[in-house]
Formats: C-alpha cells, sequence, structure tokens
C-alpha cells in the first residue's frame, strides 16, 4: 500500500514556490495600498483649503487714538523787584495761597536774619514737623521738599510779623517777595505765557521750535528781571492737531475723556472743534488737574472714544442663515418635558387631523411689524424643524400660522466641538477688520470660543477634526 504520506519531492517543492509568491504578492498589495493612501492624503491636505481657528476675546475695537496737546492756561511772568541773590521759598509746580512767601532777594549770598521766633510760634513749628512726621511715606519722599518749602515759609511769615499783607517784608538783610495772588508756582517760561486760543497760530504746535527757559540762578538778578511765572486759573485747555477723518468722528462730541500718558490719569473735559489758519483742532476744556501737568506744555494724550465693549471677533467669520419666522405667540410648552415648540396640525393617510408636537431651537426673539397696532415678537426658528407650508396651531385660542416667512440672522461657526456649529452674533460696532459683538446673546459666542476666521470655506456641521 503506498505511503499516503510520503508526496513526490517535485509536487512539494512546487507548492512551496507557489506560498512562497502567494505571501509576496499580498504584503505588496497591502503595502501598496497603504502607499497610494499616504500619497493621497497628502495630495489631499495639500490641495485642501486650511481651516484657521480664532479664539473668542473681550475688549474695545480698537485702540484710542493719541495725540499731543498743547497746554494754555492762565499765566503770567513775574519780574523782580530788586536786584541781589536769589533765594527761593516757593517750590516749583505747587500751589501758593496769595501772601505766600515765593523768592527772597539780599545784598550777600547767603542771606542771615537775626529774626527770632515766639514760643507759639516755634509751637506751631514743631506741630507741623510732628504732623509730617506721623504722615511721612518714604514712597513720597518727594513731598520732603514740599514740607521744606512750605516750613520755610512759614518761618518767614513769623519772621515777617503783621505785614502779611504787604508783597515784600524785611527778614535781616533779605527782602521776602510774597504771591500777589493764589496760584502755582513755576520757575520757568517759554513764550507762551498769554497766548490764547485767538493768538495761537500753527507754528506754536511745532515742538522741534519749542524753547523754555529755566529762570532758576545762583547768581545775581537785576531789577525787572524775570524770576518766576505764576498760574493764576485752574482751568485750562489742551489743542490738539486733527486731521479731516478725525474731526468728522468727533464732530458730534461736545465731551470726551481723555487719558494722560505722563500717569495714566484720566478726566472730562469739554470738548470743541476750531480753526487756525485753515487748519482744525480740537479744544479741550479742564477745571482741574492743571497742578499734575502745570510744568508740561506740551502733553501726549489718549481720547477715550473706543467705549463699547463685548467679544471681539474677525469680520471674515461672520456667516449669515435663513430661519423659519414663526409669532411667538404660537409657541407652546410640552407638557411633559417641558420643553418649548410648536403644535404642527397635518393630516394622515385616512383623512384625519393629527396633532404632532415638534420641539424647535429658537435662536432669537425679535419684535417686527406683523401689520396690527403693535409690534409683536417672532420668533426665528432652525429650518430644520420645519418645511415650508407647515400648519401650527396657536393653543389658546385655535388660531393657525402656515410657516412660510423666512429670516436672516448673523452668526459664526463654532468649533469646539470639532464640527461647525452656527451661533448667533448681535453687531455693536465694527471696523475694517474686527466687529465687537454682544456677549449676552441667546445662542450666541462665549469667551474664548473658538470660531471658524475663514467662516466662506467651511459648511454648518462640517467635520473640521
Amino acid at each position: 500500500m503506498p505511503d499516503v504520506n510520503n508526496r513526490h519531492p517535485r509536487s512539494s517543492g512546487f507548492l512551496s514556490k507557489i506560498r512562497k509568491i502567494f505571501s509576496l504578492n499580498i504584503g505588496t498589495v497591502l503595502f501598496g495600498f497603504l502607499f497610494l493612501y499616504m500619497v493621497f492624503s497628502a495630495i489631499l491636505y495639500l490641495t485642501s483649503p486650511k481651516i484657521e481657528s480664532y479664539q473668542v476675546i473681550a475688549g474695545p475695537l480698537s485702540r484710542n487714538e493719541t495725540y499731543t496737546g498743547l497746554a494754555l492756561r492762565e499765566e503770567a511772568v513775574q519780574k523782580a523787584d530788586s536786584g541781589g541773590y536769589v533765594t527761593y521759598y516757593a517750590r516749583e509746580g505747587n500751589k501758593i495761597n496769595a501772601g505766600g512767601n515765593v523768592y527772597g532777594i539780599s545784598s550777600t549770598q547767603t542771606a542771615e536774619s537775626s529774626a527770632v521766633l515766639s514760643a507759639e510760634e516755634l509751637a506751631s513749628v514743631r506741630s507741623e514737623m510732628l504732623s509730617f512726621s506721623k504722615g511721612f511715606n518714604p514712597s513720597n519722599f518727594n513731598n520732603t521738599y514740599s514740607f521744606k518749602y512750605a516750613l520755610e515759609g512759614s518761618i518767614l511769615q513769623y519772621a515777617g510779623g503783621d505785614e502779611g499783607s504787604l508783597s515784600v517784608v524785611s527778614v535781616g538783610n533779605q527782602n521776602v517777595f510774597r504771591a500777589d495772588s493764589d496760584g502755582i508756582v513755576l520757575y520757568s517760561m517759554d513764550g507762551y505765557e498769554g497766548k490764547t486760543v485767538d493768538t495761537l497760530t500753527a507754528a506754536d504746535f511745532d515742538q522741534n521750535a519749542y524753547h523754555e527757559t529755566d529762570l532758576k540762578t545762583d547768581g545775581m538778578v537785576e531789577a525787572g528781571d524775570d524770576i518766576y511765572t505764576l498760574i493764576t486759573d485752574e482751568r485750562w485747555s489742551l489743542l490738539i492737531p486733527l486731521s479731516s477723518k478725525q474731526a468728522t468722528k468727533l464732530s458730534d462730541r461736545t465731551s470726551v475723556r481723555v487719558k494722560f500718558l505722563k500717569d495714566g490719569m484720566t478726566q472730562s473735559g469739554d470738548f470743541s472743534i476750531i480753526e487756525i489758519e485753515g487748519q482744525q483742532y480740537g479744544k479741550i476744556d479742564f477745571n482741574k488737574g492743571l497742578i499734575r501737568y502745570a510744568s508740561d506744555r506740551f502733553l501726549e494724550i489718549e481720547l477715550v472714544t473706543n467705549t463699547v465693549t463685548g467679544l471681539k471677533i474677525p469680520l471674515s467669520s461672520i456667516v449669515t442663515k435663513e430661519f423659519y419666522k414663526i409669532p411667538a405667540e404660537y409657541a407652546t410648552q410640552n407638557e411633559e418635558s417641558q420643553e418649548t415648540g410648536f403644535m404642527v396640525t397635518s393630516v394622515n393617510d385616512d383623512g384625519d387631523e393629527v396633532k404632532t408636537f415638534v420641539t424647535a431651537t429658537i435662536y432669537a426673539g425679535i419684535d417686527e411689524d406683523t401689520g396690527g397696532d403693535e409690534n409683536s415678537t417672532v420668533y426665528y426658528v432652525d429650518k430644520e424643524d420645519f418645511q415650508e407650508g407647515d400648519v401650527i396651531e396657536n393653543q389658546k385660542n385655535g388660531d393657525r400660522y402656515v410657516v412660510k416667512d423666512v429670516g436672516v440672522l448673523e452668526g459664526a461657526y463654532c468649533i469646539n466641538q470639532g464640527f461647525a456649529v452656527f451661533r448667533r452674533i448681535e453687531l455693536l460696532d465694527q471696523n475694517e477688520e474686527y466687529a465687537i459683538v454682544s456677549r449676552n446673546t441667546s445662542y450666541g459666542l462665549s469667551l474664548y470660543d473658538h470660531i471658524v476666521r475663514n467662516a466662506d470655506e467651511v459648511d454648518e456641521e462640517e467635520i473640521l477634526y
């Protein structure tokens, strides 16, 4: 009997080759398919439009415009009444009362005084020093100099005795000169003293030609020399050059809020537009805050005009979507689920009337003219929930409404979940690139949502990743 397990050597070798070739071909085919898939995916990636996302942020539409303002104020340069060496008693940039000591003139460089203070006057000086010491703050060390000048002035005031109403008193061999009126003392001049809006020229706004003269000196002065400037009114003005575009933008304003870039402080002022030598200027009038900027003729400011805030999105993200419009009075609630929807009435194949509750996503409720005496609220519902011609019944009075009217809402595609979802927006303001939208819109956007930047390249509900 032949051995079935003993196959012919040639047959066995042939089968082995067949298996080897077949096995090799399967691997090759699989690898080929994988390679082609990778090539196709690469081509698809390189040729398909790139979807760029944008994270919704909050803030104003744009930065406020900055300007350089020219300050005008009531001020006059005071002249020395006599010649000699000067000692200054009022600190520059500080307020001084009428009759306050401003400077002294003596025949020698170091004035000596033999004045003696009474016990009551010494007690008052000690009280002032104690009060300053208790309230001293190292972070405001500049106040020390203010106190020094004030204390020197007080001592001189005491030394002058009962002559406080005089414009000059003698203390030892020094004549001490006093302010004729309340004001702010500056030991400089720049030629703008006495200028008014009516006398300004366009050249006055050239900062390159601006020159300020320091009036403080350690040497002698002559009678009639300029010695200090006194600003006598808290009311002051800033004038800013305007382009025609800026003037148009600000033409309807009567007041404006100003941020001073020198110290970050803000305050409001009355605003008007004037013309100087054919050029338009903005004039901002203030009634306070002068002491902070008394030594500045030119001030860098920011007009706080962009006050509309909300969610900031690119204009390229905005799309429109159609909705069916249904009067709000036709809405009802499902008794079991408490969901809001509409009762759709239809006829079945047997001719019987059938009522079906349809839950609807209401994107907006807007007051519109519906032909009555007063505006009525109209709901904007997703068109996917209804068909044109559907009949909706009012559950309160039995009235019926045929779905047909279409409205359009603006929105953006939110992609937080990886696919494009329409979110309604309400525009508050916009410029050439961005828009500010409300953050309190039903079915709207929220802070830090991710939306499609180039919305025209995406379809709603498209899976993006």
